[in-house]
């Protein structure tokens, strides 16, 4: 590519805090449920790339024809790929796309599209680097870029912004399966590849009492790494329904001598822990089944697919909880408002 700025090159990263930033020199944006994309045209050729550095467009082939049909030949946004789904959006959907079969992925693509929502612009439609332009700059040319060639029959979408505090804290208010959290950008820096300064998110968490259904070793040494969560359905079934691995260094030796004395098959009645993760082949599928005797209260970000997305927070032990009061009711989706306040066609 041609492109002052190309495929490699690394999105701006956001530092987790615990509360929404306020003041002047910040700009506020939904944090949206999907995956970090930076989509480069120059010409013919059009690249989505993960936040990681890897390609994304082989997935995504209704995205990468919508990026095609834009006038302009030549630019680089930053944007989040959703796929919308009633009112909210669909992280399971998503999953689905990374996918090695081609036709499973045209499919898909025709059953179940995506989206493009767009927050930045980093090479404007003249082929011109704007990295080392502040946010606020950058803003406006990426409104006139949407105006301009965005439309209501395309798969791209302009992201809402605000400056105003009070906005963003209603957003944060509505957080559910179509937003994330909130995103917090210093609207007088510029573009910083790789860098977690000047960009902040803010998350809504929940709590959940689990039992204890397994656990694993830590990789280095004969001590409990992570543990194995569980929640009982309706029929009476544990199933695994993801981890938490926030253990104190000087409780572990104690805490497995606790879990060893547990130990007991079958552990999970239900759905039981799988082989390495999708996202890390270094993983040991290896685990230790206990008797569903423990009890602990953690929080958590999302709970979709039958488990939670990511690791959650250990917060406390429950002895107090009866194991079998640790039911999937408690795991219900948040209530998600409408896409149309946080986007819009250009």
């Amino acid at each position: 590519m041609a492109l002052p700025i190309r495929p490699g090159y690394l999105p701006m990263e956001a530092l987790l805090v615990d509360e929404i930033p306020r003041g002047d020199e910040w700009q506020y944006e939904p944090k949206w449920d999907g995956f970090r994309c930076l989509i480069f045209r120059d010409r013919d050729r059009i690249e989505l790339q993960s936040k990681t550095g890897q390609p994304m467009a082989r997935y995504f082939p209704e995205l990468v024809a919508a990026v095609r049909d834009l006038e302009p030949e030549e630019f680089v946004l930053d944007s989040e790929i959703v796929i919308p789904s009633g009112a909210g959006l669909s992280f399971d959907n998503l999953l689905m796309r990374i996918h090695p079969a081609a036709s499973r992925i045209q499919r898909l693509s025709k059953e179940t599209p995506g989206m493009l929502i767009v927050f930045d612009i980093l090479v404007d439609a003249k082929g011109r680097s704007l990295v080392e332009q502040p946010l606020r700059e950058r803003r406006k040319v990426l409104e006139a870029f949407a105006k301009k060639y965005f439309d209501p029959t395309s798969l791209l979408r302009l992201s809402a912004a605000t400056s105003d505090y009070a906005v963003a804290k209603k957003w944060f208010g509505r957080v559910g399966s179509t937003l994330d959290g909130i995103i917090a950008k210093r609207a007088d820096f510029t573009y910083r590849s790789g860098d977690r300064t000047g960009m902040q998110k803010v998350k809504r968490y929940e709590t959940v009492d689990c039992v204890v259904g397994g656990f694993r070793y830590a990789t280095d040494k004969r001590v409990v790494g992570s543990l194995l969560l569980g929640l009982y359905d309706d029929k009476g079934l544990l199933h695994h329904v993801g981890f938490t691995s926030g253990l104190k260094a000087s409780e572990k030796k104690e805490l497995t001598e606790k879990l060893e004395a547990c130990v007991k098959p079958p552990g999970f009645t239900g759905r039981a822990p799988g082989g390495p993760s999708r996202w890390s082949t270094e993983r040991s599928s290896e685990w230790i089944p206990l008797a569903p005797k423990l009890v602990v209260e953690v929080s958590y970000d999302h709970f979709t697919g039958g488990r939670f997305r990511h690791g959650t927070r250990l917060l406390r032990w429950r002895p107090d909880k009866p194991p079998q009061q640790c039911t999937m009711d408690q795991v219900g989706r948040r209530s998600s408002p409408s896409l149309a306040p946080f986007m819009q066609a250009g």
